[in-house]
């Protein structure tokens, strides 16, 4: 076997991580969700142990990162909320006692099971990557790549509920962690990704070569610090505003480092891919700036797919009409139909699943029509759906990663970035017509003859729809609180930040529940 620009360092990191990855497979999942909010947790993985080295509390920190692959926690909060995917109750299935419904119509209240989980999830990350930073045997390069995660849990935190509880490694759990503004917590995100960049590789994308085929990086680069960061800048006129409704106002200088970052990671290698979807397979991508390693993207291909077929789904998620609407004919992020995808033949596994949007008539894998055995109908999917009560072939449904081909779930993308470019010139000084047209051709869109705010939150929605990001964009584009189907009259504002969850103020009394919640 050959590596490409083979070095003793890269040859010793695949085969690390081949075998950090061999293991987080035997790794069981569990929802368990501690009750000590912000308290010192010790992870144990693998069924031994805990890790205390820094190597076995770093493979641990990049396991935490499989939080975001699920369906619920961070996820439903960013996507939920937003305008491009519904959950529909259909009879009795995904009533769950409203828990979804709550975030879509944006009445979530301080016992939400979603949000407690997902500020448990967040903070204790964050803890346990501050902990390698702390840890004698931790390499520079180590605690580079604990301070990038941490900042990109920090991120979240400080994203979702504009406060952010801080407890240091030396402190005993009775100890009340010290709880930072918004603008504070930026600053120690701010410093974080900035040492980070500083002590990460630059090895972009890729690793090198296993004969001809490429071997994805697996872990943090100087490429995904500095993405974060112009998430960061790009965000920091929310993130640094008098009240967190706005209004916002966007520094030039601020997008000018936007554009620097992106650049920096166009110089490591990273890049847009020809083919859409091609990025969501296995074989990786120069679109790939961090991926998990411990969590796939099963949840994002049951949660959506109809029991009927193959795989048998849960029947659930769909997007909106108006969503779906926004794309032209030609567009090929709208999708590949079943029995279309390149690499399946009839006959083969997963062969009726298409990509993209899932619309119309439905298809097994031998290319029959598929009748749905609850109603003896044809499985078709339509565009309107329902909150509540939609029937079971309601709805669009999204499927970005195949069943056949996907590996790993993309947490960071460099289309996120480019578009992140793009609106930077914008609101800068106008910019970035030329930019944005490019991807559209690449995309199979027709070019626009302006650019405007809207025309780039469109584009954003386009490319970069249910991969997590909605909820930001809406927030900064003020859009938020704007009205869609069935969303319902609510339009507080207060609600760009989410509420404390209760068990959190119950233990923490430094922590104050955000305005608009009670007791604030």
């Amino acid at each position: 076997m050959r590596i490409e620009k083979n070095t003793m360092k890269t040859n010793k990191l695949i085969w690390t991580m081949v075998a950090v990855t061999s293991l987080g497979l035997m790794t069981a999942c569990t929802d368990l969700v501690t009750k000590e909010v912000d308290s010192r947790v010790v992870s144990n993985t693998a069924g031994g142990a805990p890790a205390t080295g820094a190597t076995g509390l770093l493979e641990n920190a990049y396991n935490d990162l499989q939080l975001f692959t699920d369906q619920a926690s961070v996820y439903s909060m960013m996507e939920h909320t937003t305008d491009e995917l519904i959950p529909p109750t259909r009879g009795v299935d995904w009533s769950d006692n409203g828990v979804w419904r709550s975030l879509y119509q944006h009445n979530w209240d301080p016992a939400h099971s979603n949000i407690l989980n997902a500020w448990n999830s967040l903070n204790q990350n964050a803890y346990r990557a501050g902990v390698i930073v702390e840890t004698g045997d931790a390499s520079s390069t180590q605690k580079a790549e604990a301070k990038f995660i941490r900042a990109f849990n920090r991120f979240y935190v400080m994203d979702m509920w504009g406060q952010m509880p801080v407890r240091n490694v030396t402190d005993g759990v009775s100890v009340n962690p010290v709880v930072k503004t918004r603008s504070e917590a930026f600053d120690l995100i701010e410093a974080d990704l900035k040492d980070a960049v500083a002590g990460l590789p630059t090895t972009g994308p890729f690793l090198g070569t296993v004969g001809t085929a490429k071997v994805p990086n697996p872990t943090a680069t100087r490429g995904a610090a500095n993405m974060m960061l112009a998430r960061l800048y790009l965000n920091k006129a929310v993130y640094k505003a008098a009240s967190a409704a706005g209004p916002y106002t966007f520094d030039p200088a601020d997008m000018q480092k936007v554009i620097n970052y992106v650049d920096a990671m166009k110089a490591d290698g990273f890049g847009l891919n020809d083919d859409y979807f091609a990025t969501y397979r296995a074989a990786g991508s120069n679109e790939v700036v961090l991926s998990s390693q411990q969590g796939s993207p099963q949840n994002r291909v049951y949660m959506t797919l109809h029991y009927g077929q193959n795989p048998s789904g849960w029947n659930g998620f769909a997007t909106l009409a108006d969503f779906y609407n926004k794309f032209d004919a030609g567009d090929k992020r709208r999708g590949v139909p079943a029995g279309s995808v390149p690499g399946l033949a009839k006959g083969d596994a997963y062969y009726g699943i298409g990509l993209g949007f899932l619309t119309g008539q439905q298809i097994d894998d031998k290319g029959a029509d598929l009748v749905d055995s609850r109603t003896g109908l044809k499985l078709a999917f339509t565009s309107d759906v329902p909150l509540s009560g939609a029937a079971t072939a309601k709805g669009y449904r999204v499927m970005k990663y195949h069943p056949a081909f996907y590996s790993k779930y993309i947490l960071l993308r460099y289309a996120d970035a480019y578009l992140m470019k793009v609106e930077a010139m914008f609101r800068m000084n106008g910019g970035g017509l030329t930019e944005l047209n490019a991807l559209r051709t690449l995309r199979g869109a027709p070019s626009l003859g302006t650019i405007t705010l809207d025309a780039i939150l469109d584009e954003r929605g386009r490319e970069m729809y249910w991969e997590g990001v909605r909820r930001m964009d809406l927030i900064r584009f003020g859009k938020f609180n704007a009205d869609w189907s069935e969303k319902g009259a609510n339009k507080d504002a207060f609600r760009v930040l989410f509420t404390i969850p209760q068990q959190a103020l119950d233990s923490n009394p430094n922590l104050k529940q955000n305005p608009g919640y009670g007791g604030a």
